[in-house]
């Protein structure tokens, strides 16, 4: 592999998993690197400001109005997870016309924002519903038992089981989740060339369409079977 790497055809085409499997594989070397001494730089100039400009830099600039209504949303909801919609919601259980009517009711009057927030909250998520499971995650056992199609009858290594289980985590954090994101990290860390790597392409397929199954009922009130 070190051979391979320093050619030029290894790097035509190369993929961010390849590069974090050389990466794995590589790390416990570099220790072995044989240290060279330097000798120490010495510089002698005179040091000139310049007018001084100012420089906005995107990510400590203060957050959107919607990523702020997001936040307070989140914070909103996980304190009333009890609630007969959000619980629903959490157990992957369909909602009913009055239980989204009480959602957006909720989020209205709790002040976190105006109807134009919730508007777009509603179109960007493809639903209310959607939106707010997005915020307050799926029930862990809920989120275990929309795999179960994928996880019957299966006799799994140690690592097949990890990779289930950070599933699980995502969608307890986020309800949902796009089937793209087995292609990035965390998951890349365990599989670094994806869930093929891991699962047969029958396996990969399975997994794929309850992911997607999941995704489209969590904007449809529907629960995942």
């Amino acid at each position: 592999m070190i051979q391979e790497v320093q050619t030029d055809e290894w790097w035509e085409d190369v993929t961010l998993p390849m590069l974090e499997a050389v990466r794995r594989r590589l790390r416990g070397l570099v220790q072995l690197i044989e240290k060279k001494a330097r000798k120490p730089l010495y510089t002698d100039f005179e040091d000139e400001l310049g007018q001084a400009t100012q420089v906005k830099f995107a990510e400590f600039s203060e957050p959107d109005q919607f990523e702020r209504f997001r936040a307070k949303a989140r914070a909103f909801l996980r304190a009333h997870q009890d609630h007969i919609a959000i619980y629903k919601l959490r157990m992957n259980r369909p909602l009913t016309a009055a239980d989204l009517a009480e959602l957006e009711r909720m989020l209205a009057e709790s002040g976190v924002g105006g109807r134009e927030l919730i508007e777009k909250a509603k179109q960007e998520a493809h639903g209310l519903d959607a939106f707010v499971r997005s915020l307050v995650g799926l029930d862990r056992e809920a989120a275990k038992a929309a795999l179960a199609g994928f996880i019957a009858r299966k006799q799994f290594t140690a690592n097949q089981i990890e990779f289930v289980d950070l599933i699980v985590n995502h969608l307890t954090e986020h309800g949902a989740m796009d089937a793209a994101r087995l292609y990035e990290s965390p998951f890349t860390d365990l599989a670094p060339a994806g869930p093929e790597s891991l699962f047969s392409p029958a396996q990969v397929e399975e997994l794929m369409r309850a992911l997607e199954q999941l995704q489209v009922r969590a904007s449809t009130g529907e629960p995942a079977h």
